[in-house]
């Protein structure tokens, strides 16, 4: 994933070099995936992650970025206003080989950094001694497991955990809950199906297109299904398929007197009623889109909600908003930074 250095002299020793965003995304996936490809070729670098928000902010806590010695970075901590200078931080933490404690916004020795939402933020920047953290949260991600990281203020270390129930500190630990990227399957050969499946991979979904005569992709509960038949009897397959398994989302084309033939034909196949619940029909988030790519935008939309649901509720359903929403940890100093022993 790392692109090739760039070719500059490098600094002189113990020089903090100038930022620069590498890769732009918020994909928490792709941010652990940057660090560990970095360990991986010998580049040191540092993890930085939104442990306090006092007030509004443009992230939650669990929000992290990863800058590189020579000065990359990627992912997002705010809104943009303070990567830059969070970047700069994590540098002068990687030269020094301690991990630190930042603070922006209220409550900041950077006064001329101020949060466009009047809030204020605390960042912890550890720098990465071991990669192997890192892959083993990986290897569960691509295996399509949830999985955690703890980061351990005393120690200066992270370590594998298994999913935590909520985002934020735990005594001198903070755990940080990962999920896989959600997963698309579109069922149907229509120009609908081709519209959602362009727009659904374009906004990062992992994406695929079946058929309802062929094999059943797998689902699992980080899996949506669309169902996008102008054929009941083509969908009662894979409509099956998918209620017998747990994906977070299910949603089928066709009208409310087209839903009632299809609610009809569940119950005499021995389905409940809070089976038949589980579909969301007519799908979407807006009523009546006549064109392919509206209804795209609308499909996209309805299973983006049901996501946030789905992440903000947990796995097992505990890792609710107010928990993700965690308050200072007492250890968490208020000064500028405090560099902490390796």
């Amino acid at each position: 994933m790392l692109p090739n250095a760039h070719t500059d002299e490098p600094s002189p020793r113990g020089a903090i070099p100038a930022s620069w965003q590498d890769v732009l995304t918020d994909d928490a996936l792709e941010i652990l995936q940057y660090a560990a490809d970095a360990v991986a070729a010998g580049v040191s670098a540092a993890l930085v992650t939104l442990v306090e928000v006092r007030g509004g902010a443009a992230r939650q806590p669990g929000a992290q970025m990863v800058v590189l010695a020579d000065g990359r970075y990627c992912g997002f901590v705010s809104g943009g206003c303070v990567e830059a200078a969070a970047a700069h931080e994590a540098s002068e933490a990687i030269a020094s080989g301690r991990d630190r404690v930042v603070r922006f916004g209220e409550g900041s020795d950077y006064f001329d950094i101020v949060l466009p939402c009047g809030g204020g933020i605390t960042l912890a920047i550890h720098v990465i001694r071991s990669g192997a953290p890192l892959q083993h949260t990986l290897e569960r991600l691509y295996r399509r497991q949830s999985a955690g990281l703890a980061y351990d203020q005393s120690h200066s270390s992270i370590a594998c955990i298994p999913c935590p129930a909520f985002i934020g500190w735990a005594g001198d630990q903070f755990h940080l809950a990962f999920v896989p990227r959600p997963r698309l399957v579109i069922f149907g050969g229509s120009i609908e199906a081709s519209s959602a499946a362009s727009l659904a991979h374009a906004a990062g979904y992992e994406v695929a297109l079946a058929s309802h005569a062929g094999p059943m992709p797998k689902i699992d509960e980080f899996t949506a299904i669309a169902l996008l038949f102008h054929d009941l009897d083509r969908e009662m397959r894979p409509l099956q398929a998918a209620l017998d398994a747990a994906p977070f989302y299910i949603g089928a084309l066709g009208s409310t007197r087209t839903h009632e033939r299809r609610a009809h034909a569940l119950l005499g196949l021995g389905y409940r009623a809070e089976d038949v619940a589980r579909v969301k029909a007519p799908i979407g988030i807006f009523p009546k889109a006549r064109d392919a790519s509206s209804l795209a935008l609308s499909v996209l939309a309805d299973i983006a909600l049901a996501w946030q649901a789905r992440v903000r509720g947990g796995v097992g359903g505990e890792l609710r908003e107010d928990h993700v929403l965690v308050t200072a940890q007492p250890g968490v100093v208020a000064n500028r930074h405090t560099n902490m022993e390796a």
